[in-house]
């Protein structure tokens, strides 16, 4: 069952309402309008569910609930909050939009390459309609997939977006609902898929009314953000229902290809059916509806393969997961850097046991979290891992939230794309990862009540200092702390950061045009490292078509006895080169067996076997 949440507008101005409150014995919808106000009583159905329709609701018709003849609240499902989340919601009218997407059948997963951007910070407008005329500029880079950070209305007019109190609802500061309906159909003219992050795992602390309607939330569980969403307690088949289908709502109303779940591990509950293994079948029921796959990626920081394990296997069945290993892994080989969970990396061996795995902790012992670590995710396939040497997590909860342009040198950011694009997973980029964007991307709100706002400051600033974390923390409600956070797309001309751009576009034409590089599989490949001299080579293949991969995490220049290689191979990339402003390069262009390689420091090179 998908229940229609919130306002449905039936056309000639006629409307259904929808609310989920199983302990109340009073609710109406109040419409407001600067004439007058208007009650509707609503009729209880089963189960906890209260609907009326009525007649003479426009599109754009403001309304609340109304609570026990007393109580005035949003809509918990409102499709749009026009004037903020203590506001009167509105109705939405879903069936205008022209879409022009009807030949559209999606990017498979396995063929994606993600770019996960801000809204309010893409772009110096900071709209849905602001990243249209920027979408040319990814194609051309070969971006066919963009991840955006949560758009569910959230308290005033700039944050991360997993502050949201309105799951159905489009963020009023970056737009309109159709306004997000023309950037998803613009995107799939373009052939570009679009996933959307999505929080199921709480809710902001502002502008929260749910508690009101009913038992939204439990005290069984102690989480980090706010009280935990009630998805095993009494009344709590209502709950998971709301979530449910707000899932299928964005799939289904604004096109999305894709839903990003974010902290799965902090979705609390005890039962036989996890909410993400029914949240699986519904979105492959809807697939199968559509005829064409939608799919489901998920963030976890337990290293648990049983999140990507089909359900006969015991598993939720989720399409892919976020690999924090190998961002791990290859971020402590470029900075050296060993706070917080960095401790437990910085040998080569992790890095080349992710590009074997997917996990590198599989188990074994983490000095971070004093306890053993994960379980083995070698029989899972490489598609269903994104990797990544950057995203809003890793950049943001840093407390300058410096980027990497910002901690290592030139050619290191050169290694750090070559080990992404390169690698047998689904890589993602952070938006303006890809020409070396210097602009911090810090924590930032805009919440009304002083003394949450206060709060915030000290909890947030408390958690740096814990991790160790150098600097002084940017006020995350400063106007200036967000607009600092804007992307500065004038770079993209500059000498370096325009060399940094095509060679980023460079690599993911070579993974597009090489069989081996093309095809996403653990098992056609080997890795090899050397913990002293800090190389990491890697060998692809596919049919006929073979690679082979080096990659130099030392910083001097290192010998490599290529003695075990046979064929005769061609180089198709060398970061060293003076063409990507390298200092040049001293490998040949072609190799025979028994040949020596000298690599520069932090340089990515490629060999592909000649025919």
């Amino acid at each position: 069952m998908t229940v229609k949440f919130g306002s449905n507008y039936l056309g000639s101005d006629r409307c259904e309402f929808t609310v989920w409150a199983p302990t109340l014995q009073e609710l109406s919808v109040l419409v407001v309008s600067q004439a007058e106000e208007r009650l509707i009583p609503m009729q209880p159905v089963n189960r906890g569910y209260w609907n009326v329709t009525a007649d003479g609701i426009a599109p754009g018709t403001r309304y609340f609930y109304q609570i026990e003849n007393s109580l005035k609240r949003p809509d918990p499902a409102s499709h749009f909050q026009p004037d903020g989340v203590h506001s009167a919601s509105q109705v939405v009218d879903r069936g205008t939009f022209s879409w022009t997407d009807r030949s559209w059948s999606g990017i498979p997963l396995e063929h994606m390459v993600i770019y996960e951007l801000h809204v309010g910070t893409f772009t110096p407008e900071g709209t849905f309609s602001a990243i249209i005329p920027r979408l040319g500029i990814l194609k051309d880079l070969g971006i066919n997939a963009i991840e955006l950070m949560p758009i569910a209305q959230f308290p005033g007019d700039r944050n991360w977006g997993y502050d949201g109190v309105y799951p159905y609802a489009v963020q009023n500061s970056y737009g309109t609902p159709d306004q997000l309906k023309q950037l998803v159909n613009s995107c799939h003219q373009l052939g570009i898929a679009v996933i959307l992050d999505v929080v199921y795992n709480h809710l902001g602390p502002e502008g929260n009314y749910m508690r009101d309607f009913g038992p939204y939330f439990t005290a069984k569980y102690r989480p980090i953000w706010g009280d935990a969403i009630n998805y095993d307690d009494e009344y709590s088949d209502g709950v998971r229902e709301f979530f449910l289908s707000n899932a299928l709502y964005w799939l289904e109303t604004y096109h999305i290809d894709a839903l990003r779940l974010d902290a799965i591990q902090a979705i609390f509950e005890v039962g036989a059916r996890p909410l993400l293994q029914e949240l699986a079948d519904r979105v492959e029921e809807f697939s199968q509806q559509q005829g064409r796959q939608f799919y489901l990626t998920a963030e976890s920081d337990l290293n648990d393969p049983r999140v990507l394990r089909p359900k006969p296997l015991g598993g939720y069945g989720i399409n892919a997961q976020w690999c924090d290993d190998f961002h791990h892994g290859l971020h402590v080989l470029l900075t050296g850097e060993s706070q917080a969970y960095y401790q437990d990396y910085g040998k080569c061996e992790h890095l080349a046991k992710s590009y074997r795995e997917g996990f590198a902790y599989t188990g074994e012992y983490s000095a971070f979290r004093k306890r053993r670590f994960g379980a083995s995710s070698e029989d899972e396939p490489a598609d269903r891992f994104i990797v990544f040497a950057q995203n809003h997590d890793q950049v943001g909860y840093r407390i300058m939230g410096d980027r990497l342009s910002t901690l290592v040198s030139f050619e290191a950011l050169k290694l750090a794309a070559g080990a992404v694009l390169l690698s047998p997973f689904i890589p993602l980029l952070f938006m303006g990862e890809e020409y070396g964007d210097r602009a911090p991307f810090c924590y930032f709100i805009s919440h009304s009540e002083p003394p949450l706002i206060q709060a915030i400051r000290q909890e947030k600033e408390a958690e740096f200092k814990a991790a160790g974390s150098p600097g002084e923390f940017p006020d995350p409600a400063g106007l200036k702390t967000f607009y600092n956070c804007k992307l500065n797309w004038n770079l993209r001309q500059e000498e370096s950061h325009q060399h940094l751009w095509k060679f980023y576009q460079h690599l993911i034409q070579l993974r597009r045009s090489i069989p081996a590089l093309k095809k996403l599989d653990k098992n056609r490949q080997m890795v090899d490292w050397d913990e002293k001299e800090r190389w990491i080579v890697i060998q692809r293949w596919d049919g006929e078509s073979r690679i082979f991969l080096l990659m130099n995490f030392n910083e001097k220049t290192v010998v490599y006895p290529a003695n075990m290689l046979e064929g005769h191979w061609q180089k198709r990339l060398d970061s060293a080169a003076e063409k990507w402003m390298g200092s040049g390069s001293s490998l040949p262009e072609s190799l025979a067996p028994g040949a020596t390689l000298t690599l520069t420091p932090h340089s990515v090179v490629l060999y592909e076997l000649a025919e």
